[in-house]
């Protein structure tokens, strides 16, 4: 059975780990299948939104499994290796996703399992959800992104703090830095999470792209420098079919239809 599961519904792709048993933990498997999942997600032109989440309701994704990091032949596993051909490109492939991805967060997300969640745009959180940046309790730094993204959202002092001495936060302290969007009661998170993707998936698809990709750039680069790819951005969606039908439906007091194109 594959451990992760890919599945489309109204132009909605729904990616879930599918370990509960392991509470969605990471196997050396489970990288492979979830990176070919994000991959497909986003080539697939049918899809113009996204779902992360995991089985069950206890894990959204416990991290790496840490029966895979026992020594083989007496010798510890390459820890760099399993990052950078399993854990960047996961999140490199959610963070430029070309479509916007919801994080589903139905319970526990600890150490990349976090960074997982932090790299989609938009989570939300089951009220019984906890975080956890548990890189530091097995003697390592974080990875997946989390240096990146988490001292973004709740600042560098708070970030260094959260990763040196790590403290599960419940869905409610997430809330109040700004780790999720919005918590919702456990039973009504699949419901409320499919009805925000289903109104993105109906939206100006190329817009979302773009604003992903002039955010993700203007983290890391000057105000001259993002001016001049907003500009070469807001050039190409000018000529897209969306702009063009939704400046219409506005002149004519209508309701714009978005077609991703």
């Amino acid at each position: 059975m594959a451990e992760v599961s890919y599945e489309v519904t109204d132009a909605v792709a729904t990616i879930t780990l599918q370990r509960p048993a392991a509470m969605n933990s990471l196997s050396t498997a489970a990288k492979i299948d979830l990176l070919d999942a994000v991959t497909r997600a986003a080539e697939d032109s049918a899809v113009r939104a996204v779902v992360l989440t995991g089985a069950g309701d206890r894990a959204f994704c416990a991290g790496q499994d840490l029966r895979d990091l026992e020594p083989v032949n007496g010798a510890p596993p390459d820890l760099g290796k399993t990052v950078l051909e399993h854990y960047n490109p996961i999140v490199m492939g959610l963070a430029t996703m070309p479509k916007p991805v919801i994080a589903a967060v139905n319970g526990v997300a600890a150490g990349a399992g976090a960074a997982f969640a932090l790299a989609c745009d938009i989570r939300f959180a089951a009220r019984s959800a906890s975080f956890l940046m548990a890189f530091a309790n097995i003697g390592l730094t974080g990875d997946s992104g989390i240096s990146w993204t988490l001292q973004r959202i709740v600042g560098h002092a708070r970030a260094l703090t959260m990763l040196m001495l790590p403290e599960r936060l419940d869905a409610e302290r997430a809330l109040e830095l700004g780790m999720v969007n919005a918590v919702v009661p456990d039973e009504a998170l699949r419901e409320a999470v499919q009805e925000l993707a289903a109104r993105m998936a109906h939206g100006p698809t190329r817009a979302y792209a773009a604003i992903k990709q002039a955010v993700l750039h203007a983290a890391s680069s000057y105000l001259g420098a993002s001016l001049a790819l907003e500009a070469e951005l807001q050039r190409e969606l000018g000529f897209s079919e969306d702009h063009q039908g939704a400046v219409s439906s506005f002149l004519a007091k209508e309701p714009a239809i978005f077609h991703g194109r």
